[in-house]
């Protein structure tokens, strides 16, 4: 029988499922916390007074918790909603969230439809296009954002040790914002590393701190295009991985500015592009 630690009331995001564990030629009947991956679907209400439509857009994958933020986060990166998040409200219900524009004239839609389904390991699986993944990166002024290496070197504990769902799971992505002098802003966790990302992006906008170009992003994998596009949406000018980019993803921060840094562990990191913001 589990103890009364194991049937503990789960944190959101986290499920105990029944498990056989195994060690050596010993077996116990226990339970396990397990990351929860369900479906969100994402609807936006939009139109003039008296001439409202609503429509589906995304079906994602996704760990439940801050849904408002991941669906404003993405419908901010897909170019859907360029105002402040002051300006939308949101409806929902347990896997299903609605945008509700402010009234007037409909937004663009065309170059952001998915076919219905995105799974949580890649946002971009499900575009109607390959020119939608070229999306209009708006300009922002570089505003003279430099660090010393160093500084790098403590974001990844500060990350760690702010990753409740995974401390409890091991099995989840985390996306975190941090400032100027390494301070953790905020950070939000998810079984998909686009939607941790649509997350963090998502409370910016309601913090209102878009642009976000004094800030460094770090990324507890690998940094792959669509993360370093939805970072250089953000007017996010550092991005930095714990794991590695893809050429994409490289070819894509220098052509959007941004100074990408890989494999930033033990004290050691990767510069792939924009090394004049990083001092040594």
């Amino acid at each position: 029988m589990p103890d009364s630690s194991e049937i503990a009331v789960p944190k959101p995001g986290i499920t105990r499922l029944p498990i056989q564990k195994i060690k050596g030629d010993s077996l116990q009947a226990t339970s396990d916390p397990v990351a929860i991956e369900d479906p969100l679907e994402i609807r936006i209400q939009y139109g003039p007074a008296g001439r409202r439509q609503e429509q589906s857009l995304s079906v994602t994958m996704r760990t439940p918790g801050n849904d408002e933020e991941l669906a404003l986060g993405w419908l901010y990166t897909e170019g859907i909603v360029q105002t402040t998040a002051k300006d939308v409200l949101t409806r929902s219900t347990p896997n299903t969230i609605t945008i509700l524009l402010p009234e007037g004239p409909a937004p663009d839609l065309s170059r952001s439809q998915r076919h219905s389904y995105t799974s949580s390991s890649c946002g971009v699986c499900g575009k109607t296009s390959l020119d939608s993944l070229q999306a209009d990166i708006p300009k922002t002024a570089d505003t003279g954002l430099a660090i010393p290496a160093t500084l790098l070197y403590s974001l990844p504990n500060l990350l760690r040790e702010s990753q409740d769902i995974f401390d409890a799971t091991g099995g989840l992505h985390a996306a975190g914002l941090f400032d100027h002098q390494g301070r953790l802003m905020a950070l939000r966790e998810d079984i998909g590393r686009h939607n941790a990302l649509d997350k963090l992006i998502g409370h910016a906008a309601q913090q209102q701190w878009l642009p976000a170009s004094q800030t460094i992003l770090l990324l507890s994998g690998r940094a792959c295009f669509e993360l370093i596009q939805k970072a250089a949406i953000a007017g996010i000018k550092m991005v930095v991985a714990v794991g590695p980019p893809s050429s994409l993803a490289v070819k894509h921060a220098e052509d959007t500015g941004i100074t990408l840094v890989g494999f930033l562990r033990q004290q050691r990191f990767n510069i792939y592009s924009g090394a004049h913001r990083i001092h040594i």
